[in-house]
């Protein structure tokens, strides 16, 4: 099964557990997640985002100062902006949020029922499943030379054929290269996996 695959089964298994929606950053460097999803109700998203609540957001700051799950009424951080209270408004009555990996590269994640709190047990699950995201999209190391000089040719603008060309390959064997970046960086598509290998320093 491919890395792509594994982390599309544990993020439908996510929504399942949390019918209300979630959100998951993983691998927080510098400020801003490699990769996040979301499935919130987007009124509350977007409100959040005008708003600016990130860097307020008390379900951030307890992720980055503890590792492990907590459920938010179990936090005992403040929430001067009431942003917590404000959530409800959207559904996010009852909430749960996981925190794990160095504090270099932090996942943390958050999770919403509108009807009740969240069992002992699935607080487990969706903390095992959190830990296995992090490690299934820990970014690699490098990309080989070969993927390098064919994702920046793409990246500078070059077509398939033209990319080839100026490597002396065929544009299968370009594409194979395209292909193998794009597994090894679990990206869909090319200019994903450009943009994932820049945010990576690997490009």
């Amino acid at each position: 099964m491919s890395s792509k695959i594994g982390l599309d089964l544990e993020l439908h298994t996510l929504g399942l557990l949390a019918p209300a929606g979630y959100f998951v950053g993983l691998h927080i460097r510098f400020a801003s997640p490699l990769m996040s999803f979301q499935t919130y109700d987007k009124r509350w998203t977007d409100y959040y985002t005008e708003q600016g609540y990130a860097l307020r957001d008390p379900t951030i700051a307890w992720g980055f100062s503890t590792e492990g799950a907590s459920r938010w009424r179990d936090f005992g951080f403040p929430d001067p902006f009431g942003i917590l209270e404000q959530a409800k408004e959207y559904g996010l009555n009852y909430g749960l949020t996981v925190s794990c990996g160095p504090i270099s590269s932090r996942t943390i994640a958050s999770f919403a029922h509108s009807d009740r709190e969240f069992t002992d047990s699935e607080i487990e699950e969706i903390e095992l499943i959190v830990r296995r995201l992090h490690a299934l999209t820990e970014p690699p190391e490098s990309l080989t030379k070969a993927q390098i000089e064919a994702l920046r040719y793409i990246a500078d603008g070059d077509r398939h054929a033209a990319a080839a060309a100026k490597l002396n390959i065929s544009e299968s064997a370009l594409k194979a290269r395209l292909t193998a970046a794009r597994q090894k960086l679990l990206a869909r598509t090319t200019a994903e996996a450009i943009q994932r290998a820049k945010d990576y320093r690997l490009l």
